[in-house]
């Protein structure tokens, strides 16, 4: 399966919609989407992985990049997921504690943390 990307402004933050498998293989496609935001001065970003199937390490260490990019910028970086098996894989990781994680977009976008 592939990887389907797609940005838009949401209140004064980036949305990057992200739907199929974030794996080694797709996994530079999203990497890249992030590193060209940040490039233009998007610091920022709320990454909804509802449309997400499947996330490997590869993936995980593309979204931790992301994160330290945005960081950088005093920007954040905040995900959208309610999907039971791809929440697991964030805490089996501890990266809950690294990501705010939220249920919707317009809860993303309306947190303060």
């Amino acid at each position: 399966m592939d990887l389907s990307l797609s940005t838009r402004t949401v209140g004064d933050r980036t949305g990057v919609e992200v739907g199929g498998e974030i794996d080694v293989y797709t996994a530079p496609k999203l990497r890249e989407q992030l590193v060209e935001l940040v490039n233009d001065g998007s610091f920022h970003l709320v990454v909804d992985m509802e449309g997400v199937d499947f996330l490997d390490s590869t993936g995980l260490g593309v979204l931790v990049g992301g994160l330290k990019r945005v960081r950088a910028h005093e920007g954040s970086l905040r995900l959208v997921c309610n999907q039971e098996r791809i929440l697991k894989i964030f805490r089996i990781t501890g990266l809950t504690k690294v990501f705010p994680i939220h249920t919707s977009v317009e809860e993303a976008v309306a947190a303060t943390d």
